[in-house]
């Protein structure tokens, strides 16, 4: 991609995409830029990826064709204010922040600027993230594909439109979560039976991603994939009617829904 690329903030998921970026060779180093308040953050990034790194956002505005907001909610109006000047119609805004939507970006700018609103989520840190992506009308199906491209490379990126992105929050920014809190319960049932934690969290892990990549790449309904595994009168048949019977399924659906309506409220 010719194309330089700018992030004001420079935490934790700023870094996992900087890392994909450039782990899938998409610009070189020379065309990345960050900012943040914390020279701590800086030093790390510059260290670790070889960057250009700054405390002046505007530094960041003036030199990035894609610049990628990657602060708080708390504090977009306030970096949007710091940059708005330097950004024109050529230039194309993305953010991270949940429930700032559109047309408060448009309207905090003050002016006509493409913007792509993105909700990943922190597998990005492994290269597995999930990101909808949501453009305005200035965004042209061209800018859509770099940033698209940018996202690809730290796992799958959709673009869905924005009254969903409030779902996402829930179905994919939130639960992560979850699954954590799956995979640590899988391994306490384990060591309960003697199993070292260490190798339980193993086998929990590895039969979890396995399991998601059978969704992904057979095509297969999950409900299929699950008889596949539940041999009549067997083990599994018998855990699943345990997991019935104490409403897994539908507390699953209710955290889903409590993530999604608290994002509504943001």
């Amino acid at each position: 991609m010719d194309k330089k690329i700018g992030f004001i903030g420079c935490g934790n998921m700023a870094k996992a995409m900087i890392g994909g970026i450039l782990g899938n060779h998409l610009v070189e180093k020379e065309n990345l830029m960050a900012s943040d308040k914390a020279e701590a953050m800086l030093q790390e990034a510059s260290e670790r990826f070889g960057i250009a790194v700054t405390t002046d956002n505007k530094e960041v505005a003036a030199f990035a064709d894609i610049l990628i907001m990657a602060v708080k909610p708390i504090y977009m109006e306030e970096a949007i204010r710091d940059i708005r000047d330097l950004v024109t119609e050529d230039r194309i805004v993305v953010t991270l922040a949940p429930g700032k939507t559109l047309s408060w970006l448009e309207e905090t700018f003050g002016k006509t600027v493409p913007i792509v609103r993105s909700m990943p989520n922190t597998p990005a840190f492994v290269g597995e993230g999930m990101a909808a992506l949501c453009p305005n009308r200035l965004v042209t199906e061209n800018g859509m594909e770099e940033v698209k491209a940018i996202y690809s490379c730290f796992g799958k990126a959709e673009q869905v439109s924005e009254n969903m992105i409030d779902v996402v929050t829930g179905v994919s920014g939130s639960s992560p979560a979850y699954v954590f809190m799956f995979i640590e319960a899988l391994a306490d049932a384990a060591v309960h039976d003697g199993m070292p934690r260490k190798q339980a969290y193993t086998f929990a892990a590895q039969a979890v991603l396995g399991s998601a990549k059978m969704v992904l790449e057979t095509g297969m309904h999950p409900g299929e994939l699950k008889d596949m595994v539940c041999s009549p009168g067997g083990t599994t048949i018998e855990a699943v009617r345990v997991l019935e019977k104490n409403g897994m399924r539908s507390a699953v659906m209710e955290a889903t829904k409590a993530a999604i309506d608290k994002a509504k409220g943001l």
